[in-house]
Order: C-alpha cells, then sequence, then structure tokens
C-alpha cells in the first residue's frame, strides 16, 4: 500500500528592507533546499512581505523577491526574522503587526541577530529573556527595559518566542529549531550537508573574552580529551580524570576548557550524552537501559532526570515522537 505524502512544514521568513544577506541564506540553506536524504522533512519555505512581488534590495547588491503576502503568517508553522543590518531603524508597521497576530496565535517566532530588535519593537519581548550580538547587547537593554537581555546565550527561547546572538549563532538556533521539531537525526542530516557542526556548546563569552592564546600543546590537550570522550561515552569520566589524560590539575583543566568552550567539562559531557542518547532513540530499537548505558548515563532513572531538564521530556516520549519507524538502523548491536 502506497505511503501517504508528507505534509510538508510551512515556514516563512519576514522580508522587509534592511535585512541581512546572510541571515537570509542561512534560513533558505536550512529550510529551503530540496534535501532527499534521511530524517529530513519537506518543508515550503515562503518569503512573507506587506508587497509580494516587489523585489527588496539588500546590502551586497542583492535583491530578494517576496512569493508571499503577510496573511500567509496564518497558515505558517513558523515565523523567522532575519537580522537587520541597522538596529535603530523603524520596521514597517504592517511587518510589526503581523509578527504580533502570528505569536498570538501560537505560531513560533524566531529571531537572528539584530533581528530580536524588531521582535522588540513588535513589543514580544516585554516581559521576557532574550539575546542578540554581543556588541548590541547593551542597546537592547537600554532601549527596551522590559527585556531581560542575556549577553552570553547563543540562543534562547521564552513562551514561544526565539531569539539568537550573532551570525553564526543564527545557523545553531535554525539547527536547533529543526532539531525540536524534527529530531536530532533531521538536525544532523541538514548540518552534514552544510558541512557544519550539528550543535555548539558554550556562551558567546568565549567569543567575547579575548585570553592570552595558551599553548598549542594545552588547546591539542584539550581536544584529544573532548575526541577521547565522545569516543567512550559509555565509560565513567570526571574532571580529575579527564584533566589526568590532559596531563593537568583539575582546576587548570576545568579553567582552560571553560576559556576554550564557554562551559563546564560536566556539562560539556551531560550535553553529549543527552546528544547521543537522542541519536540511539531515534534510529535503534534497544531498550531504554541499554541506550542509558551506551550514551554513559549508567540508569534509565539518571538519563530520564537529564531528559527532563535538558529536553523537557522523557525518553520514552522522545522516542515515539522522533523514531524513524521505517529503517531502523541499529547501532554496534
Amino acid at each position: 500500500m502506497p505511503t501517504a505524502p508528507v505534509e510538508p512544514r510551512r515556514i516563512a521568513l519576514m522580508a522587509f528592507p534592511g535585512i541581512r544577506a546572510f541571515d537570509v541564506s542561512v534560513i533558505t540553506e536550512v529550510w529551503g533546499s530540496e534535501r532527499h536524504i534521511r530524517g529530513v522533512p519537506p518543508f515550503e519555505l515562503r518569503r512573507v512581505a506587506a508587497d509580494p512581488g516587489t523585489p527588496i534590495s539588500i546590502r551586497g547588491g542583492l535583491t530578494l523577491t517576496p512569493d508571499r503576502p503577510l496573511s500567509w503568517l496564518g497558515q505558517a508553522d513558523l515565523v523567522l526574522v532575519p537580522g537587520i543590518e541597522d538596529p535603530d531603524a523603524e520596521t514597517p508597521a504592517p511587518v510589526l503587526e503581523a509578527l504580533r497576530q502570528a505569536h498570538a496565535a501560537g505560531t513560533p517566532v524566531a529571531s537572528l541577530c539584530a533581528g530580536a530588535f524588531v521582535l522588540a519593537q513588535a513589543g514580544l519581548l516585554d516581559g521576557r529573556r532574550a539575546v542578540t550580538h554581543w556588541h548590541l547587547a547593551p542597546a537592547l537593554a537600554a532601549r527596551h527595559p522590559k527585556i531581560t537581555v542575556e549577553p552570553d546565550a547563543l540562543y534562547i527561547e521564552d513562551s514561544g518566542i526565539w531569539t539568537s546572538a550573532g551570525t553564526a549563532a543564527g545557523i545553531d538556533l535554525c539547527l536547533h529549531l529543526v532539531r525540536t521539531a524534527h529530531g536530532a537525526e533531521a538536525a544532523a542530516s541538514i548540518a552534514r550537508s552544510m558541512v557544519t557542526a550539528p550543535f555548539r556548546t558554550g556562551t558567546q563569552a568565549q567569543f567575547i573574552e579575548h585570553p592570552t592564546p595558551r599553548a598549542d600543546r594545552d588547546a591539542d590537550a584539550l581536544a584529544a580529551v573532548r575526541s577521547y570522550a565522545l569516543a567512550h561515552l559509555d565509560e565513567p569520566h570526571t574532571v580529575a580524570s579527564l584533566a589526568a589524560r590532559a596531563g593537568m590539575s583539575p582546576r587548570t583543566f576545568a579553567r582552560h576548557f571553560h576559556a576554550t568552550t564557554g562551559t563546564t567539562p560536566l556539562h560539556w559531557l551531560i550535553t553529549q550524552r543527552v546528544t547521543a542518547a537522542r541519536k540511539l532513540l531515534e534510529l535503534t530499537d534497544h531498550p531504554l537501559p541499554e541506550v542509558a548505558r551506551r550514551a554513559g548515563f549508567g540508569s534509565e532513572v539518571t538519563m530520564r532526570q537529564h531528559f527532563a531538564s535538558h529536553l523537557a521530556t522523557n525518553p520514552r516520549d522522545y522516542r515515539n515522537a522522533f523514531r524513524h519507524t521505517a529503517g531502523i538502523n541499529p547501532i554496534a548491536r
């Protein structure tokens, strides 16, 4: 019996004067490319504007031609606001009203980089946490005091509204939105085709700070330790054991690790284990205790605790939502 075609997810890219070409390209690369690869659902990406059909000039001699009116947001599953060149610029009132209506209807809304200023103008960030490029964070906080601006995060969600830090963090957010809606394998497949990491750990702090470069041997040692831990996630690891492998004291290791990645060794390790467990749940039929063992959690209880804190769900529900029922690919049976 033939399988019914999958209804594509409808993605709206907000188009108006002043948007950044890079962010438009990121959104188009993640949701606008045809990818007949495992785990990636079909997407319908539309460029939505107040005056569809009228080309919009973008810096660098580029133009973008919108193909849908603002009313199309009522059909969208996700609304994306690219970053803008000038945070002081006034966004057209119809665009702001359309964003307010989309959020009121329960549609997730996300902005990249300085696109947070657009959401702020719409009043959507009042009383919420948000992030933008670290260089613009003070201006966002000063201009919109009702917003709690987080200076370090790569991206933040608050009540169905997403914001991201500068440039590359927009890629992080877009892949995270795919991962949240469609699973880790879909995001990983898109990331592989883009030749980028499916996710980055850490915060903007690793880019804001400019510490004196450490010796190459220290950087190499930290990279080697991370590679070893990833290859042996099922083994127990502590800061002391990882530090010993790097030839450092635990305190020195933890300090260098945080300066390099923007996070602590244990938080990094837990994140990798959650990611490994997600893939096992999606791609294999292993029972939950075996998934927990292979991912390095030791017990199903511990894995459930970390899924609750990281993903606000439990492993069983995650598998039911994201497991690929066709073509299960057991990993290292």
